[in-house]
């Protein structure tokens, strides 16, 4: 698993034109959810998968939020898009994997971020989810919960079976 993305070198796995420690958070999601299903993946080609899916942008301003749908669903599972917070959690504790993706704002910038999510029998785990993530991180029993607290808006889960 990738706990945390500022951990990669610089110059490794580069995504675009920046670093993945940058704007890797999309492939790194789809990368930590393929492990959360017992699948394994070639860095350097998911990358370039990504990359290939916004061919003018290269992955330099990130992963579109539709973009790690498209890859599990080449691979053959079952996808869902969830736009409403409110049935995220039911949504998501019914399959075997979860990516969220929310804006945040903080310091006058915003951003965009990328999680995988394990539904536990506790709640939830996610994987990469803070500046400072050293492991899996809590997210406790509610996504929606989770998202309400931290001032996370413009969120959508992709939900994934096997």
């Amino acid at each position: 698993m990738i706990y945390n993305q500022r951990d990669i070198p610089r110059e490794t796995h580069r995504y675009g034109l920046r670093s993945s420690a940058e704007t890797g958070c999309g492939w790194i999601a789809t990368y930590n959810a393929l492990k959360i299903l017992g699948c394994t993946t070639d860095i350097d080609e998911l990358i370039r998968y990504f990359e290939w899916q916004l061919p003018l942008v290269h992955g330099n301003f990130g992963t579109s939020f539709w973009g790690p749908q498209r890859c599990f669903e080449k691979w053959g599972f079952s996808t869902k898009l969830v736009f409403e917070r409110k049935r995220f959690d039911g949504e998501a504790r019914q399959v075997d994997a979860c990516i969220v993706f929310y804006h945040w704002a903080k310091k006058g910038r915003v951003g965009a971020h990328f999680v995988a999510l394990k539904p536990t029998a506790d709640g939830f785990t996610g994987y990469n989810t803070f500046r400072d993530s050293s492991g899996p991180d809590d997210w406790g029993r509610s996504i929606d919960e989770f998202l309400r607290r931290h001032h996370y808006f413009g969120c959508v889960l992709l939900t994934i079976r096997k």
